[in-house]
């Protein structure tokens, strides 16, 4: 955290002491944060944004969590005439640096179109899910379809390579045909095709396993929650969730293939 604080100063930020202070005299409050829980204390406990603000802030929140807490806290701000959107991201450490994120925005039509012009400013993508919660919902079911996606293609580069076929060969082949998708041709597995892919990084993480499995843990709260069938989430769910047993809960989440073929970190 103080690593981020330092950065944030060194851009120009300027850094509040607490929470009262922070949400003070200002027009708009974003906030990422790890979980549910977080989201709730920051937002409804004792000191916290809606308790703390003197003004009305429109309320835009990033982090990705469960469709329960984000609609419960948005009906709360309501209550006291403040409009908050949820609005998580995709992109990963790449897409913020390069301001080309997508944010998944839940929430009033008004509050979208306030909150656009900002959210321009560090996305390329953004997109108004619908009302409250579906920033969420659109979340969970995009990164669960990349959780599944990226064990699929780990297979496949297994495979080929135990066939004695190149893994550039399987590139050029499977990116160009019906078998293409972003975890092939942007965050390809294994060194080499993507050049700045994880995978020639020894895996340095731009999105963690611990990250991927909470959202995949996620998709399947909310498939029980509405009595959704998702085979495919739940064994995902369950393949990142043994990965992260072996200690590998820091690397990029492309490293399941480390699984695939039988090892750990």
């Amino acid at each position: 955290v103080s690593g981020c604080i330092t950065r944030f100063k060194d851009k120009g930020g300027l850094v509040a002491k607490d929470i009262t202070n922070a949400a003070s005299d200002v027009d708009i409050i974003i906030t990422m944060l790890p979980a549910g829980n977080d989201v709730r204390d920051v937002y409804l406990g004792t000191s916290g944004i809606l308790e703390s603000t003197n003004s009305k802030p429109l309320l835009i929140d990033c982090s990705t969590i469960d469709v329960e807490t984000a609609r419960n806290v948005s009906n709360e701000a309501e209550k006291v005439d403040l409009l908050m959107l949820d609005a998580p991201v995709s992109g990963g450490v790449m897409g913020a640096e390069a301001a080309t994120l997508t944010f998944m925005v839940g929430g009033p039509e008004k509050a979208f179109k306030m909150a656009k012009p900002i959210l321009d400013l560090m996305g390329k993508n953004i997109v108004h899910a619908g009302g409250t919660g579906n920033g969420q919902v659109a979340k969970v079911c995009n990164n669960m379809i990349l959780g599944i996606s990226m064990i699929g293609v780990s297979e496949a580069f297994v495979l080929a390579e135990k066939l004695g076929l190149d893994h550039q060969k399987l590139f050029d082949i499977s990116s160009t045909s019906s078998g293409q998708c972003w975890s092939i041709t942007s965050y390809c597995p294994v060194p080499g095709p993507v050049p700045n892919s994880p995978a020639n990084k020894d895996f340095k993480a731009g999105f963690t396993v611990d990250m991927m499995l909470k959202d995949l843990r996620l998709s399947q709260e909310a498939a029980i929650s509405c009595g959704s069938n998702t085979p495919m989430g739940a064994e995902a769910a369950s393949l990142f969730g043994l990965f992260e047993a072996t200690g590998s809960g820091s690397l990029d989440f492309s490293a399941i293939i480390k699984l695939i073929r039988g090892l750990t970190a």
